[in-house]
C-alpha cells in the first residue's frame, strides 16, 4: 500500500477515533458519581484528555512507514 493511501486511511481512522473517544468521554462525564466529585472529575479529564493518544500512536506509526521497495 502506498504511503499516500496509508495517510488517507490513517487520517480517517484518527478522526473516527477522536469522535468516538469524545462521545464516550462526554457520556462518562455526565454520570452522577463523577459529577459529584471534583477530584474524580480532575482525574477523569486528565485521563480522558491524554488517553486517546495511546490508541492513536500505532495508527500514526503505521501511516508513516516507508513504502516497500
Amino acid at each position: 500500500m502506498a504511503i499516500r493511501t496509508r495517510k488517507l486511511l490513517g487520517t480517517i481512522f484518527l478522526l473516527i477515533l477522536v469522535v468516538v473517544w469524545s462521545l464516550l468521554g462526554m457520556t462518562v462525564a455526565q454520570t452522577p458519581w463523577l459529577a459529584n466529585s471534583g477530584l474524580l472529575q480532575a482525574i477523569f479529564y486528565v485521563v480522558a484528555g491524554l488517553g486517546w493518544v495511546l490508541p492513536a500512536m500505532p495508527i500514526v506509526a503505521w501511516m508513516s512507514r516507508p513504502d516497500r521497495a
